[in-house]
């Protein structure tokens, strides 16, 4: 897994209900849910917000990962009940204001033509974003490890790599270096 990356895992048979309250991209939510529903559940069914991708289900592909107090965790194996009392950010979360407008992470992925089939995407810049925010500028090796353990199928790593580049101010080759 990736440096810095929490994996949060519930004990088994958890299945108490709980009132969870947290903040979900600045707002304040109040939620009835079982204690140990994966925190990726309750981000697409319970908040609808479907930003956030189900890949694998154990954690080692990255499409889930969000945000929880500005630190990047895999939301398939993390419980809900691990969000209660904490700030939750969502890649719907990451765009500044309300007027729409892109977070630069999100504008650099368009200028890189990172997308391809688009399904890690979401999990790749919540990745980015928490690395970016405790190393703004990151050298090569920061930034493998931060990524390493989002899985990208169509093979972008290094149109990434140029994303996060671009955002932090390094200089950016066109090979991807």
């Amino acid at each position: 897994m990736s440096e810095g990356l929490r994996v949060i895992l519930p004990r088994q048979n958890d299945r108490r209900q709980a009132m969870i309250e947290l903040r979900v991209n600045g707002a304040a939510k109040r939620l009835d849910v079982e204690a140990d529903m994966p925190l990726l559940w309750v981000i697409r069914e319970n908040l609808g917000l479907p930003g956030t991708k189900f890949g694998c289900g154990i954690g080692q592909c990255g499409a889930c990962t969000v945000h929880l107090d500005g630190e990047a965790v895999r939301a398939c194996v993390t419980p809900a009940a691990a969000a209660a009392g904490r700030t939750l950010t969502t890649v719907e979360g990451l765009a500044a204001g309300d007027g729409g407008e892109r977070h630069p992470l999100q504008a650099a992925w368009i200028e890189e033509q990172v997308p391809q089939c688009g399904y890690c995407q979401p999990g790749q810049i919540m990745a980015a974003a928490a690395l970016l925010a405790k190393t703004p500028h990151p050298d090569d090796a920061s930034i493998d490890a931060a990524m390493r353990g989002n899985i990208c199928r169509c093979g972008t790593y290094a149109r990434i790599r140029r994303a996060i580049k671009r955002v932090a101010g390094a200089p950016v080759a066109e090979d991807g270096a």
